[in-house]
């Protein structure tokens, strides 16, 4: 789970996200909707939350009671099993941990350069081999490093990558501006100016190694973020061909490194990202090769996830999915008194017993037209693993997925007088939740600091580039009593307090009646999904759209 600054928590990627405040009042004849369950919320929280649970680590003794208790909840809300009469999906992991790291060394100049592993660069792979190598690798400058056909864009025009090296400015061409009226949709970033994005677009283009150069502002966290989370072991779903069609080592520089590396090839850093953020940029070879070397340690492991699905009357092969991981950190650093459980209550118990909920109240709703699928992943702190390995091997098939609903970490407190959203207005989805919206008398409020992309960070993001829109919204910060103040005080309190701490533990003194709110938010958008013959669809230029006319093709032609 990342942390939002909306409410010190993660910001849950909604498919709408310009400002928009309606009345109040509410402006359209809401349908009924099934009381919440709040007792079985607490029950789940509470259970899944206790020490009992250890913090519930994946692939620990955790886990198959945390699994045990989902299916029970799962059971009595009258699910069926989901995965071909089974509740489990098994998730086979591997955790790569890199040692014995080379320098850098940078030939082809007046002189080799060479630089320092950690403080200078960090640099890994998402090949399981034993030992890595990227031997004269001719570096490359690719600008954004970015493929984007719908907005007539491509950073790899006219050149065979193939043994070459891409070095990669992070974010989008048109990152510095205050709108988003850009091309890239300005301030507001793209997956295209996603560091996971530029990894995987040089493993396409059939590059050897990639190298993103580090500046702190478009990045939106400093060289220690980046150093720390390199540093130690790097979690992965295990695939066929043990990541052989990705590049042979992907990391960062440091800006002054990517400095001198292009003083070295007589270039400038600074003219040369001017030039990339203009339509047209051609890749500059540098006259310079590269040179590295790490060993891999390996080790493979299996989690799961857990799947229910209510049928649908009438359209039983279309899909709706509501999403929340179950897993947490399990044991971690001791606090003050010694405690070194954390023990998730908020990040993500409420999350999997908002599923329970909603289980049992579509289920007392009767079917919907189309089936639902109730889907606790795994891995999620771990880079939204779980969900990564259901969108690569969907029981369901995305094809015939309509949408759904990511749910992570309800806060405890009172109701909303609004939304929190991000992502901005991306798909079809955004009709929908106005609607609901307006049923529930809520504003919308547009999320803090678009540019950090916390669209591409949570388990949702797994099946939207994928082509699956899928609404994740989240309670705003201005409360029905209290207002922004009483907001701010939760957000404050969860961030600096409790956010992946010992201390995020359920109390019986917690206010469920905002939560009780967010899961009947969270009922009627997917139940619209489910009760609607729509097939959202992200609007033209989105990223995702190709792909989702593609798929929606495929189901047709069946």
């Amino acid at each position: 789970m990342k942390i939002s600054t909306s409410f010190g928590r993660k910001v849950l990627g909604l498919m709408c996200g310009a400002a928009l405040v309606m009345p109040l009042a509410a402006s359209h004849a809401a349908p009924a909707v099934p009381p919440v369950d709040e007792a079985l919320m607490r029950e789940t929280i509470r259970t899944l939350s206790s020490d009992e649970y250890e913090g519930r680590g994946p692939g620990t003794a955790a886990e198959p009671k945390t699994l045990d208790a989902i299916i029970a909840r799962f059971k009595a809300a009258g699910l069926q099993p989901g995965n071909k009469g089974q509740w489990l999906q098994d998730v086979p992991t591997a955790t790569i941990s890199g040692t014995n790291r080379s320098p850098l060394t940078i030939t082809g100049g007046a002189a080799t350069m060479t630089f320092k592993p950690s403080s200078d660069f960090v640099v890994g792979s998402y090949r399981i081999t034993p030992h890595t190598e990227v031997k004269d690798s001719e570096l490359v400058f690719v600008g954004y490093g970015i493929n984007a056909p719908e907005l007539g864009w491509n950073d790899y025009a006219g050149i065979d990558m193939k043994g070459k090296t891409a070095v990669i400015l992070v974010n989008d061409p048109d990152y510095a501006m205050e709108g988003e009226n850009g091309l890239f949709r300005g301030r507001r970033m793209t997956y295209y100016g996603r560091w996971t994005y530029k990894f995987e677009e040089a493993a396409r283009q059939g590059a050897t190694a990639a190298l993103i150069i580090h500046d702190t502002f478009p990045a939106a966290y400093g060289w220690q973020v980046v150093e720390s989370s390199w540093s130690g072991a790097q979690h992965f779903v295990q695939t066929a061909n043990d990541g052989a069609d990705q590049t042979v080592a992907n990391g960062w520089v440091q800006k002054p490194v990517a400095e001198a590396i292009l003083k070295a090839a007589g270039k400038d850093l600074a003219a040369l990202t001017a030039a990339a953020q203009q339509k047209g940029f051609k890749p500059l070879p540098l006259g310079l090769k590269a040179n590295l070397s790490f060993d891999n340690t390996i080790e493979k492991a299996n989690s799961h996830n857990v799947i229910g699905v209510l049928p649908g009357k009438t359209r039983p092969d279309e899909y709706v999915l509501y999403t929340a991981h179950w897993d947490h950190l399990g044991r971690c650093k001791p606090d003050a008194t010694g405690d070194d459980i954390c023990n998730g209550a908020i990040d993500n118990a409420t999350g999997v017993a908002a599923l329970a909920a909603l289980a049992r109240m579509n289920a007392k709703a009767g079917p919907a037209a189309r089936s639902q699928v109730f889907l606790a992943v795994t891995l999620e702190e771990s880079g939204l693993l779980g969900s990564e390995y259901y969108a690569q091997n969907p029981v369901f098939p995305l094809a015939r997925t309509v949408g759904g609903v990511n749910m992570d970490a309800l806060y405890a407190g009172g109701p909303a007088k609004d939304v929190t959203v991000t992502g901005g207005d991306k798909s079809d989805l955004t009709a929908i939740l106005r609607k609901v919206e307006g049923e529930f008398g809520l504003s919308e409020s547009s999320e803090d600091h678009p540019e950090r992309g916390y669209y591409y960070r949570s388990d949702h993001f797994s099946f939207a580039k994928r082509g699956v829109p899928m609404f994740a919204v989240e309670r705003g910060t201005d409360l029905v009593n209290g207002g922004k103040a009483a907001g701010a005080a939760i957000s404050d309190d969860y961030t600096n307090v409790r956010y992946h701490q010992p201390s995020d533990e359920y109390q019986e003194s917690w206010d469920m009646s905002g939560m009780l709110q967010d899961v009947r938010l969270f009922y009627r958008l997917g139940r619209e999904l489910a009760d609607s013959t729509i097939w959202p669809n992200w609007h033209p230029n989105d990223e995702f759209r190709a792909i989702r006319d593609k798929s929606l093709a495929q189901a047709k032609g069946k």
